[in-house]
């Protein structure tokens, strides 16, 4: 009888299977798997947590969206309330009335004064009647358009006070003034100050430190605050060339008149190359019999005054002067340090010579006839082309429109007279002028000194040869 024997194998692992897709779709035969109630109660809660993260992006995305419509929509707006404020305010700058710097100018006559007194406050400040009043009435008032002027005078001639009277007339309905500057940052202060403009500096980006429409120069802001009154794509040009663009094409448009008031001739010079539609207006002195009638008018009626026609010529002949280059000619005995101040001096007083001997008698003895150089003259004159303007520019002289240097007053002429006519006077100068000949030969020469030959043995140099060593 055999002995039955038992063997015991040893445990394999047990090796797992995830069903894959492809055989999860397979028909399955026999029993289920154990885990098949567990997975069919997870996918309903996987898909639950898909739909809720969906549903919250989808939240979160529609009030992102709806959040930045408003923030485009609200900053839409506020563009267009902000455009129509300062559309509103430049306006309002052109409306009746008189803003502060215009009351300044204006005086008493622009606060508010019983009608009765106006009157009589209008005659205490414009008691000199003037032939081109009527003309820049029409112009300030709007009759007459399609043209910018300019209207160019000596210092003291009446240009501000022709404008002032006329803004009066109308009450200021439709104008801005603002008085220049060479200062670029001057002057595009006064010109937000005139039309009411801040240069958007009061916008609501300053808030957030976002500089946008003020980072740029200050000629730019001119030209946005030009702007804001008539489109104009063309920039990088100098102020006076904008402006006179501005005004060609305004005047062209009958949209707004400007006038310019300059006492210098640079001002005509820079204007003219592109002027079309300009009207030029020069004031010259009142005459002698208009201002003495109403200046003997005025002292009778608010001082009870018969002033004698002899005091009346001798006011009109003293008045006004300047004669800080004419008196500092130093001659002969002058350093070499001042040569160019000299030069100045010097050529001031060769064209007052000039003027001086160029006086003739005036046919009218209504009016002081002020004798003038053609300006190639003038220039031909003092030998320089550049001395002309400055003298311009500090009213020794005055250059009108038409080109004639003159005397820039009667007074100024009567000075040049005293100086020319005085004992010594062309002595003096020709001393000066030869002593600027001097220094300025002096200035050019170059001195070359030739040194005696050495002495040799019988007065003869030997014969040296040099040669290289290649």
């Amino acid at each position: 009888m055999g002995r039955s024997t038992l063997h015991t194998l040893p445990r394999m692992p047990t090796i797992r299977f995830r069903g894959s897709p492809i055989l999860s779709q397979l028909p399955s035969s026999g029993n289920s798997h154990p885990d098949g109630p567990r997975r069919s109660n997870a996918r309903p809660a996987d898909k639950a947590e898909r739909g809720k993260f969906a549903r919250s992006v989808l939240e979160g995305s529609t009030v992102a969206l709806i959040s930045l419509f408003g923030l485009g929509l609200g900053g839409y707006a506020y563009s267009i309330f902000y455009k129509r404020t300062v559309r509103s305010k430049i306006e309002n700058a052109f409306a009746t009335g008189y803003s502060s710097q215009e009351r300044v100018a204006l005086g008493r006559i622009a606060y508010g004064v019983d009608p009765e007194q106006m009157q009589e406050i209008v005659h205490k400040e414009y008691w000199v009647p003037r032939a081109e009043q009527g003309e820049v009435n029409d112009i300030v008032n709007g009759k007459t358009r399609g043209r910018y002027h300019l209207i160019i005078g000596e210092r003291g001639t009446g240009k501000r006070a022709l404008l002032l009277e006329a803004m009066r007339v109308v009450n200021g309905d439709g104008i801005a003034m603002l008085e220049a500057h060479n200062d670029i940052e001057v002057f595009r202060t006064r010109l937000g100050k005139a039309i009411d403009y801040d240069f958007h500096e009061d916008y609501i980006g300053g808030l957030f430190s976002i500089r946008g429409p003020r980072d740029s120069t200050a000629l730019l802001d001119i030209e946005r605050a030009l702007n804001q009154l008539e489109k104009e794509d063309e920039g990088g040009r100098r102020l006076l060339e904008i402006l006179q663009q501005r005004s060609e094409i305004w005047a062209s448009n009958e949209l707004v008149t400007v006038v310019f008031t300059s006492d210098e001739h640079w001002t005509l010079e820079r204007l003219i190359p592109y002027a079309t539609n300009m009207n030029i207006m020069n004031i010259r002195d009142v005459r002698k019999d208009v201002v003495t009638n109403a200046l003997k008018r005025y002292r009778a009626r608010y001082h009870n005054e018969d002033v004698p026609q002899s005091i009346l010529d001798k006011v009109l002949a003293q008045v006004g002067g300047r004669l800080i280059f004419l008196n500092q000619i130093l001659g002969e005995s002058m350093d070499d340090d001042v040569e160019e101040q000299q030069r100045i001096c010097a050529a001031a007083i060769i064209l007052a010579r000039a003027l001086v001997h160029r006086a003739t008698s005036s046919r009218d003895p209504d009016q002081f006839t002020l004798p003038e150089i053609p300006l190639q003259e003038a220039r031909q004159i003092i030998t320089r082309a550049d001395f002309v303007q400055p003298f311009d520019h500090i009213n020794i002289v005055h250059i009108d429109a038409n080109g004639m240097v003159r005397a820039d007053s009667v007074p100024m002429q009567n000075a040049f007279r005293d100086i020319v006519m005085q004992e010594g006077f062309e002595e003096h100068l020709k001393a000066t002028l030869n002593r600027l000949d001097e220094l300025e030969s002096l200035a050019r020469t170059r001195e070359v000194s030739v040194r005696e030959a050495p002495r040799r043995s019988g007065g003869e140099v030997p014969e040296v040869v040099y040669c290289a060593k290649i």
